[in-house]
């Protein structure tokens, strides 16, 4: 009698597809757990400003188009620009671009600014 060589894979895969649905489980039980612990480590980092907004945190939302280290992709390098600059964009946008008016105002804008331009 022959040992059918797909056995290992079909028993890899159960137990896989099992594994996961055990952990999905565990997460759902302490999803609270969890997103408390997000919300305090960015507190202890003290990455965050007066205005209470994380810049670095906020800043994940632009590298879909300046690239994973913000030096450009679809859109321009953000690295070496001045806060001004940038907040000035954030609130009132560039004309024919993604950069719509009001993308973040206030203390929002401020914290990606000043984030984007500590980055060397």
């Amino acid at each position: 009698m022959k040992n059918n060589p797909i056995i290992p894979y079909i028993l890899i895969m159960v137990f896989g597809i099992g594994l996961i649905f055990f952990m999905s489980l565990e997460g759902v039980g302490n999803k609270e757990e969890i997103a408390g612990g997000h919300e305090g480590a960015a507190a202890e980092e003290g990455g965050e400003t007066a205005g209470g907004a994380d810049g670095e945190a906020l800043v994940s939302a632009c590298i879909g188009c300046h690239g994973g280290d913000l030096t450009g992709g679809m859109g321009p390098s953000l690295v070496g620009l001045d806060a001004e600059h940038i907040v000035d964009v954030l609130e009132n946008g560039i004309e024919g671009t993604p950069m719509t008016p009001g993308l973040k105002t206030g203390a929002e804008a401020q914290a990606i600014a000043d984030y984007i331009s500590s980055l060397q």
